[in-house]
């Protein structure tokens, strides 16, 4: 493993220091903030892209167990980093910056809301959901239920937080695609798209998760490198910029005055005007409040816990206690990028204070912020491209899922049980696609920004998934009735919050518009609807005479919590 791992990763090293010849030639390209083809970070993306394509052909699935599961042969440490990769996607690489550049301390409750959510799965769920050995979220959800219909309603659900997440996903992609092949948003997006189709359909869940290790070496790599040499370049404690970087927030706060032979890339003495906001959750002046800050908390990390892709990885480890070993490793691996997110957002809000600037693009602002710092142009063509790895990584994923639900779910176990193993792989293969041109279609729209769109993508998963899950684990009373109820009350409810975003962007305006964009707001609507439709679990399946089969209680008390019972 580590022999092929430093096999594929070599020509990336000698790409990176070849083109570092060539830096000071395309300085001026480099650090332009929009229009033009680069050529450093363009290289680096072309190489990283054949290394993703290359480690599909070799780790290929060859099966539905290796497509969907990777053959379960991956280690904790191993899965631990692709738990990682796959969770670091553009809305972590580049969204949350993007959130808290634009609103400050508020953007903090996704790093709170999403970190938070890591930590439910390890307690509740994560060794629970291995033991019980099925598949899919789907196929937990049919089974546990003894319900064909609830496993097709887990399916389509699987299909639609899958689409919701990728589209942001895809808009990352489009947006950096943009700024390194210097072609227009919607090109980039078809281009995008294409290249993490192709070696999904390749590799299925085997290669991606191997792909998805080296993305993540690359994915921190190329956030840390930047990072350091910002708060070298500029006084702030650059042997530890977690801590040093807080200075950089007081001097927003309290305003800096323009230091002398301190500038951007384009010549901007560094300074900004005093602005106390930026470290405010709550403040008036951000159009924010403490019931949104605590919302999004809550509906992110419910929604964590109940996403299909990422519940799917706990089927690729040999062991149940390896599935809550390698959600540890994640936590560890993930919390390197989380603390160093707030940084950029920082030294972007420094940087790009000058009017002389303009608007910028708040989901690009890590890559902007790395320009205007004037870093070496191969490190910030490292920086565009570690953003690409961390919106494929995760768009692989989800395409997996997805097409898993499609054709595990929805047609072989629903529609067409004798199907055959080759006729599931190419349904599988054929969902994929289908996703890939939904969401692509729907990311042209450019709706949001980006961790807002995935945000959505939480919220329904908080609403559906998570309530099935959480009572299917812990609570041998819950019935096929009772999940039902479930589904329909958080159903409904996400449905009324994505109609109303749906029409506000339409452009039509509904009755009791600003209440619901209030306490539905799509990025966190989970905060009331997974509440309810636990209760409605709770309420239905306690009114109910059917009570849940006596099989499946006794597979839940000894074989997935491990306890003695007498036959």
């Amino acid at each position: 493993m580590k022999n092929s791992f430093l096999r594929l990763i070599l020509p990336f090293i000698i790409c990176l220091l070849a083109t570092s010849a060539y830096a000071e030639d395309v300085a001026a390209t480099a650090t332009q903030l929009e229009g033009s083809f680069k050529i450093i970070p363009g290289v680096i993306l072309i190489v990283i892209l054949v290394t993703f394509i290359l480690v599909g052909l070799l780790n290929r699935a060859k099966d539905t167990q290796s497509y969907w599961a990777a053959g379960r042969k991956i280690s904790p440490v191993g899965s631990g980093m692709a738990i990682a990769s796959n969770w670091m996607s553009a809305a972590s690489f580049l969204g949350m910056a993007a959130i808290m550049y634009g609103a400050g301390y508020h953007g903090l409750s996704y790093v709170v809301g999403w970190t938070g959510g890591y930590v439910l799965l390890m307690v509740l769920m994560a060794s629970q959901v291995r033991r019980y050995g099925k598949y899919t979220a789907a196929d937990f959800i049919g089974d546990r239920y003894y319900s064909k219909g609830l496993r097709g309603i887990g399916a389509i659900l699987a299909i639609l937080i899958s689409l919701s997440y990728c589209v942001g996903q895809f808009a990352g992609i489009g947006l950096m695609f943009k700024w390194i092949l210097g072609i227009d948003y919607a090109t980039a997006v078809i281009v995008g798209s294409s290249v993490v189709l192709l070696y999904t359909l390749i590799s299925g869940m085997m290669g991606v998760t191997k792909n998805m290790q080296i993305q993540y070496v690359i994915i921190i790599i190329s956030f840390m490198v930047p990072m350091f040499l910002m708060c070298y370049k500029y006084g702030y404690a650059f042997l530890l910029p977690h801590i040093g970087y807080g200075q950089a927030v007081t001097d927003i706060v309290n305003g800096l005055p323009a230091k002398e032979g301190l500038t951007n890339a384009i010549g901007n003495s560094m300074g900004i005007l005093p602005s106390p906001e930026f470290a405010m959750p709550f403040d008036p002046a951000t159009g924010k409040n403490a019931f949104q800050w605590m919302a999004i908390c809550f509906a992110l990390m419910v929604g964590t816990a109940g996403l299909p892709h990422v519940i799917q990885r706990f089927y690729v480890v040999p062991r149940a206690r390896d599935a809550r070993a390698s959600v540890v490793w994640g936590l560890f691996f993930i919390c390197l990028l989380y603390w160093s997110a707030p940084l950029y957002s920082t030294f972007g809000k420094i940087l790009s204070a000058n009017p002389e600037i303009g608007a910028l693009n708040k989901d690009a602002i890590v890559v902007y912020a790395a320009q205007l710092a004037a870093l070496y142009a191969p490190i910030v063509g490292l920086l565009a491209a570690g953003a690409v790895s961390a919106a494929f990584s995760t768009v692989s994923g989800l395409l997996v899922a997805g097409a898993s639900a499609f054709s595990h779910d929805l047609y072989y176990r629903t529609l067409n049980p004798n199907a055959s193993e080759k006729t599931q792989m190419l349904m599988a293969r054929i969902g994929t696609v289908l996703m890939a041109v939904i969401v692509c279609s729907i990311a042209l729209l450019k709706l949001a920004l980006i961790a807002q769109l995935v945000a959505t993508a939480f919220s329904l998963a908080g609403c559906t998934i998570f309530p099935l899950f959480l009572l299917g684990i812990w609570w041998s009373g819950s019935n096929r009735a009772g999940a039902w109820a479930g589904v329909i009350v958080g159903g409904g409810i996400s449905f009324i919050a994505i109609t109303y975003f749906v029409a506000s962007k339409l452009g039509f305006v509904l009755p009791l518009n600003d209440f619901v964009t209030l306490y539905l707001n799509p990025w966190y609507f989970a905060w009331i609807g997974a509440p309810l439709a636990i209760l409605a679990n709770i309420i239905v399946s306690k009114m109910t005479g059917c009570d849940t089969p006596i099989e499946i209680k006794k597979f839940l008390a000894t074989q997935v919590h491990g306890v003695k019972t007498a036959d």
